[in-house]
């Protein structure tokens, strides 16, 4: 269910008009709108696992991380973006490549596939603690929806890395330099996170702008089919990308984390990798994000079942997303709190702590549109409780029916 507020429907007209004119001033002779650079992946990364949790503490050193992503918007060219910001010293790319997987989910790629990644023409790059690198861009035309293999090698010890948790995704380590090779077996170790890899943008004629998805476990696909990319925003991009005509489809960029809680830190319950609260990575996850047009907030229901936090500290919290992001001149769409009785942490309190984010969530004009996550995902005969077809297992996160509900319920205008 989604409600629509007048402020999303006046910026949406304000787009198609913009989009117009672009397309009048480009001409018949050009075919539509010039290219030009849209992100079409992204996640959020954060400090190490204390645990060292896949090697994230430690890091690593004279190896290779082949990970596999999957695109949602398709180009001409892509680029990638690489981040040290949670590291302790200067981070050493001795080299880098993307390549497209021979099959789904595999770390072996195609044949002739393989293009180096360089920085300003050079193979190597040194990133440096608390901050970025962007590639040249590489010569490699991709599909929507079009998964890629990214290989770094790490030719001298890195230290603390900046990972993903959660990625739902197999990543590959390999002892030395696998950047060139096509050949995916070998491998040392395989770890469900992401390293280094921040974002990747295609350069597109269709794209304008992207969607970024600010959640939690919801989002990030706790309850996912593991490899399979069905998380919700997995299938969004689907949807997207699906539609006819194509001019004007945004990237969709899944910054989520699970555990992230709008106000709190994962280090304040000594959980780095749950990630900073949501209000503190607004700048670096969404605001910095190229193109950015949409945020949505599915936020907030760890605040009530991890830290037990009043209705007011979490609606107060997703209030300054809601004016933060207004300022930026970016959309916010918000998402209301799911059921989750028969989780671990469920008491009746902390349901009524719920209930009264969802009444101000519905009866608020703070956001440019409401996702009624809780009205699609509660059992209408037990609506604390998640509907058994939804339910994961574990009485909180959707299974990947329940993903593909919480997407089909997102307006495409909206975006």
């Amino acid at each position: 269910m989604m409600i629509k507020r007048s402020r999303a429907a006046a910026t949406l007209a304000g787009l198609c008009l913009a989009a117009t004119t672009m397309v009048a001033a480009a001409g018949p002779a050009s075919g539509g709108l010039p290219p030009r650079w849209v992100g079409t992946w992204g996640t959020a990364l954060t400090a190490p696992s204390l645990a060292n949790t896949g090697s994230s503490l430690n890091g690593f050193a004279d190896q290779s991380i082949r990970q596999l992503v999957r695109v949602s918007l398709g180009g001409q060219k892509v680029r990638l973006r690489f981040t040290n910001a949670y590291g302790t010293g200067p981070l050493s790319i001795g080299r880098a490549s993307v390549g497209l997987p021979a099959a789904p989910g595999s770390p072996t790629l195609q044949p002739g596939s393989i293009r180096p990644v360089t920085f300003g023409g050079s193979a190597s790059a040194v990133v440096y603690k608390g901050a970025e690198v962007i590639s040249d861009p590489v010569d490699l035309p991709v599909s929507a929806l079009q998964e890629l293999a990214v290989t770094l090698y790490l030719p001298v010890a890195t230290g603390a890395t900046s990972w993903h948790w959660t990625a739902r995704q197999t990543s590959y380590i390999y002892a030395g330099d696998k950047a060139g090779e096509i050949d995916g077996s070998g491998q040392t170790a395989a770890y469900n996170h992401f390293y280094y890899l921040a974002g990747i943008e295609a350069f597109t004629p269709t794209g304008l702008g992207a969607v970024v998805v600010l959640g939690d476990s919801i989002s990030d696909g706790s309850g996912a089919t593991l490899g399979a990319n069905t998380r919700w925003p997995d299938y969004l991009a689907g949807r997207v990308t699906s539609t006819w005509p194509a001019l004007g489809d945004p990237g969709v960029l899944n910054v989520s984390l699970a555990g992230n809680q709008v106000t709190r830190d994962g280090l304040a319950i000594n959980s780095p990798a749950l990630g900073d609260s949501a209000l503190a990575r607004l700048d670096d996850d969404v605001f910095s994000q190229p193109g950015v047009r949409t945020v949505i907030v599915e936020l907030g229901i760890n605040d009530v079942h991890l830290s037990g936090y009043p209705a007011d500290r979490i609606i107060g919290g997703l209030r300054q997303l809601a004016v933060q992001a207004k300022d930026r001149g970016v959309r916010v769409v918000v998402a209301t709190l799911g059921p989750f009785e028969g989780y671990s942490s469920w008491t009746p309190e902390k349901e009524a702590v719920r209930q009264a984010v969802n009444t101000w969530l519905r009866g608020n004009n703070e956001f440019d549109a409401l996702l009624d996550f809780d009205q699609i995902l509660r059992d209408p005969a037990a609506p604390s409780k998640v509907l058994p077809a939804y339910d994961s297992g574990d009485h909180i996160h959707p299974n990947d029916t329940g993903a593909q509900a919480l997407a089909a319920a997102v307006p495409l205008w909206l975006l």
